[in-house]
């Protein structure tokens, strides 16, 4: 028997979906499928196949070094991996040991920029069939399962702000060679602050029906097409879809849009707040709602909100400081946090006010009735923040926690602050005790020890801020 076969991995649909998958391979010339898997920074990691070992690899996994989920940002392994149990308590991971990507049939996709070469989503696995408890896609699953057993799905709609720049030097010298590399030099598209203009959009229109293009070809539920607010800042939004299906349509629109850009000689990045001169900050806004037998469980006939809506948002606001590190996991993101900045400063919600936190969107008898969460930048693992609003969400309904009266001064208002850098909002995570038994303590001391070695590294630098302040005075 097959891994797949002995473990049951697969469902009657994911069965269904390989057999098609196949039929598609053959017929459409493919060569070669890339088996990917989300790190725990929400990067995709993985190996290619070629089309003659396709059949092994669904059948049996493929092998990959488990030191890839001990890595932080710069791609240094954070753990002693050849040390008993890794120095994380795990034989099945010492000594670099090997654990298997398992495919998901349903996720796979023919990339149109990449000839002959098609996509495929993995799940983690180690070798006597046991889910490797820090894949993030298999976190996010056990929310949607605790969700299901209340009877609710999750139906979330993606608003997704990034910078695209022209590459005027890619920094390929050995010099620039390191861990991190030296990112390439870049020049802008657009110049000014004209949102929403079309005198601008026009300026960017090159570049977005490169992407639209590609994006359209992996079907993805594009919905509409924006320059934003700064200089070569765009924003795409994505249709509502439910459950697994956006994060999963998240993650590869990401990776999709920096490897297209990359390709014809731009560069995308969906870091929050780049360190370029008069560049703004981008925000990845989640809006959410449960549907219930297929129904929005939002919708009120007379209010807002239902009071399934109201107590799933009061959820969000009593976990916003522990969701703060899932939502925004970089050290850079918290530069976002500012007054008058269309950015949230402080823990809050109003009505249909883009200054809150979180912005509820609709009211009596609306069928788009949603709340929207605007604390989350676009380089978060969807995941992680997808669980975190579930877990914070669920609370919120089971206990029937109070909700606090609306915004209508976001930016004056006496109400609690987000946390205001990576490191505080790690030290929410570890005592928030909903978010502890949704993700397991295991996991959340895992994903702090990683995020705590990029900020050891980060205080060990001296900033530009520094020279500036001290070089001269003292």
């Amino acid at each position: 028997m097959s891994f797949v076969d002995r473990h049951g991995l697969w469902n009657t649909a994911q069965r269904s979906a390989a057999k098609r998958m196949l039929k598609e391979v053959e017929g459409c010339g493919i060569k070669a499928i890339r088996f990917s898997f989300a790190d725990q920074h929400g990067i995709l990691r993985g190996k290619t196949v070629a089309v003659a070992a396709l059949g092994a690899a669904l059948d049996d996994g493929v092998t990959i070094t488990s030191t890839l989920l001990l890595k932080d940002t710069a791609h240094k392994t954070v753990y002693p991996a050849f040390t008993p149990g890794a120095g994380i308590g795990m034989p099945e991971m010492e000594g670099a040991a090997d654990f298997l990507i398992v495919a998901d049939p349903a996720t796979f996709r023919i990339l149109p920029w990449a000839p002959e070469t098609a996509w495929l989503l993995c799940d983690l696995y180690f070798a006597d069939g046991r889910p490797v408890p820090f894949d993030t896609r298999r976190l996010l699953r056990q929310a949607l399962a605790k969700l299901g057993e209340a009877g609710y799905e999750l139906l979330a709609g993606l608003e997704i702000e990034f910078h695209v720049f022209k590459i005027s030097d890619p920094r390929l010298r050995p010099e620039d060679s390191g861990q991190p590399g030296t990112p390439p030099e870049v020049s802008l598209l657009t110049t000014g602050y004209q949102y929403l203009t079309e005198q601008r959009y026009d300026l960017i229109d090159p570049v977005v029906q490169l992407l639209r293009t590609d994006l359209e070809k992996l079907q993805l539920p594009l919905r509409s097409f924006e320059v934003e607010f700064g200089p070569s800042q765009f924003e795409i939004t994505l249709e509502a879809m439910r459950g697994m299906g956006s994060a999963d349509a998240m993650l590869l629109f990401r990776s999709a849009v920096k490897q297209i850009a990359r390709r014809n000689g731009y560069h995308a990045t969906f870091m929050c707040r780049p360190k370029l001169p008069n560049v703004m900050s981008s925000g990845w806004h989640l809006h959410q709602s449960l549907l219930l037998k297929g129904k929005n469980a939002f919708i009120s006939k007379h209010d807002f909100l239902s009071e399934t809506g109201k107590r799933y948002l009061a959820g969000l606001l009593a976990h916003a400081k522990g969701c703060a590190a899932l939502a925004t996991p970089t050290i850079n993101g918290y530069k976002r946090y500012r007054p008058y900045s269309l950015a949230p400063d402080r823990i809050h919600w109003g009505r249909d006010n883009r200054g809150a936190m979180l912005r509820v969107i609709g009211g009596p008898s609306d069928p788009a009735t949603r709340i929207e969460n605007r604390a989350g930048e676009p380089a978060a693992n969807p995941y992680l923040y997808f669980a975190s609003q579930i877990h914070a969400g669920l609370d919120g309904m089971e206990k029937k926690l109070p909700l606090s009266s609306a915004s209508k001064t976001p930016y004056e208002e006496n109400a609690e602050r987000l946390p205001a850098t990576l490191s505080e909002a790690l030290t929410f995570l570890k005592k928030d005790k909903v978010l502890r038994e949704g993700f397991g303590a295991g996991f959340i001391d895992y994903y702090c020890r990683i995020k705590e070695a990029e900020i050891a590294r980060f205080n060990l630098e001296v900033s530009e801020w520094e020279q500036r302040e001290y070089f001269d005075l003292l």
